[in-house]
């Protein structure tokens, strides 16, 4: 089994459901990225999450559970010692230039 092209298949896959849900969305005038974004920032607040919760987090707010990965690669999150997940000052700015 090629895994690179699987996992690069399964991502096209959830890009076509985050479109779908979108487009079924759309009539009930669904959040946009920057307030489902803040929504995230603010309920995560300061405390460090495992993978499992961060995924939850993210699903609850219209995020497919692989953003905590693509948010680590941008520096809005990061992974301590502790192995939790934990927002960077750079999440925190975000949210409070937001306002």
């Amino acid at each position: 089994m090629d895994v690179a092209r699987t996992q690069a298949a399964l991502r096209l896959i959830a890009r076509g459901f985050e479109e779908l849900a979108a487009a079924l969305g759309e009539a009930q005038e669904e959040a946009g990225e920057d307030e489902r974004t803040a929504r995230v920032i603010e309920e995560w607040g300061r405390r460090g999450l495992t993978q499992k919760e961060a995924s939850a987090l993210f699903q609850r707010h219209g995020f497919a559970p692989q953003t905590t990965g693509g948010w680590a690669r941008g520096d809005w999150v990061e992974i301590r010692d502790d192995g939790l997940r934990y927002l960077t000052a750079k999440s925190h700015t975000w949210l409070e230039d937001r306002a």
